[in-house]
């Protein structure tokens, strides 16, 4: 359990260098954005999202807990609990929709819209970028992220040592981790079971 601490408390390091950039950081999300992909994503400062895209946090209905716990940061309480005790995801059009993310347009966009933006901040001062990006986070640190980010990866870690964790690992290596995914999501109809 130390070890899986260790571990994970250095992932959470690794995403959160992207809050801890001086300077803006805007993700755009294409395709399938889950799990570590979700974190990445959430420390960014800005998140764009082709419509179609899909991001959330599966391991949330077993084997895990989002180590970085910003869905409880960048969204209301009802949409961030929904999305954390489910592992839902939210494709791009709704993540727009709740404020998760910035923008939602057509895949072919996504890229010259992720563009502009970034144009147009390279207009401000950096040193006006810097100190508004600090002073937004030091809103959130004040609020306790990091005590959250610390609970969350405990947690993280503890669910893969439950009971349920590990028979839910010993069921992916005995019957294929496709078909453990597909158990585990059955019962909503997405991720494993949803067509491509």
């Amino acid at each position: 359990p130390v070890q899986d601490y260790i571990g994970m408390s250095r992932n959470v390091r690794t995403f959160m260098s992207l809050w801890e950039s001086p300077k803006p950081v805007i993700a755009p999300v294409h395709g399938w954005c889950v799990g570590g992909g979700s974190d990445m994503a959430l420390c960014s400062d800005l998140i764009y999202m082709a419509e179609d895209a899909q991001i959330g946090y599966p391991p949330a209905r077993i084997w895990g807990e989002p180590t970085t716990v910003m869905w409880a940061y960048r969204l209301g309480l009802e949409h961030a609990k929904r999305l954390m005790l489910t592992g839902q995801s939210v494709s791009g059009v709704e993540a727009e929709r709740i404020g998760l993310a910035s923008k939602a347009v057509p895949a072919g966009e996504l890229a010259g819209a992720v563009e502009d933006m970034a144009r147009r901040m390279a207009t401000i001062p950096l040193n006006q970028l810097v100190m508004s990006k600090l002073l937004v986070n030091q809103a959130y640190e004040n609020m306790g992220l990091r005590t959250t980010q610390m609970l969350g990866t405990v947690f993280d870690g503890i669910a893969r040592h439950t009971p349920e964790g590990i028979a839910w690992r010993d069921s992916a290596m005995r019957d294929g981790f496709r078909e453990a995914v597909r158990r585990r999501d059955a019962p909503f109809g997405d991720y494993g079971e949803r067509k491509r």
